[in-house]
């Protein structure tokens, strides 16, 4: 069996995703599911996320400059899919998925209480790349559940039951297969 030549096209997968909730300045809120983020430096604690600009929340970003990364887990499957089908300029998002939203420490747009970790973000940069523009992100602030603290405040997100996405397809996260070095690490 040998393997298929595609015409070139995003196929890395799986992804994590994400719902990135917004406020615009006259006190608009909205949450847009994504599957195109990610971390790109550690110091400064920086991530990225790509938006099509005909999106509702496109112009909130652009207006504010920040957003909330909340990690999804399986019980937030069905939002997190609902919210990246349903525009917010349609519906209420936070109210029809029954989503708390949080003020946030550093930024305006709010966070979403039943995720596991929230990253607190400022623009420093958008992109344009063609059907997306890439917002450059600074971490100004992370919250975690402490219900997922152990006695030593180690946090377990494994235990919120992370999703990723995969050409279309929701997937729950599962087996512990290593820990970082762990094909080195001596026995």
């Amino acid at each position: 069996m040998g393997k298929q030549l595609w015409k070139p096209g995003n196929m890395l997968y799986p992804l994590p995703v994400v719902m990135v909730s917004v406020a615009g300045l006259h006190g608009e809120k909205n949450i847009i599911t994504i599957a195109w983020a990610g971390t790109v430096c550690s110091d400064p604690p920086m991530v990225s996320i790509s938006v099509r600009p005909e999106r509702y929340s496109y112009g909130l970003l652009r207006e504010t400059g920040e957003f909330v990364i909340n990690l999804t887990t399986k019980e937030l499957v069905f939002a997190t899919d609902y919210c990246g089908v349903k525009s917010g300029r349609d519906v209420d998002k936070f109210a029809e998925m029954h989503l708390t939203p949080l003020p946030g420490e550093v930024v305006k747009a709010p966070l979403i209480a039943e995720s596991p970790v929230n990253l607190e973000c400022r623009v420093v940069r958008v992109e344009p790349l063609g059907t997306h523009d890439m917002f450059l992100a600074e971490v100004a602030a992370v919250h975690a559940d402490e219900k997922y603290m152990d006695a030593n405040n180690k946090f377990h997100l494994e235990k919120a039951e992370p999703i990723v996405y995969s050409h279309g397809a929701y997937l729950a996260t599962g087996e512990l297969l290593g820990t970082f070095g762990y094909s080195i690490r001596k026995k």
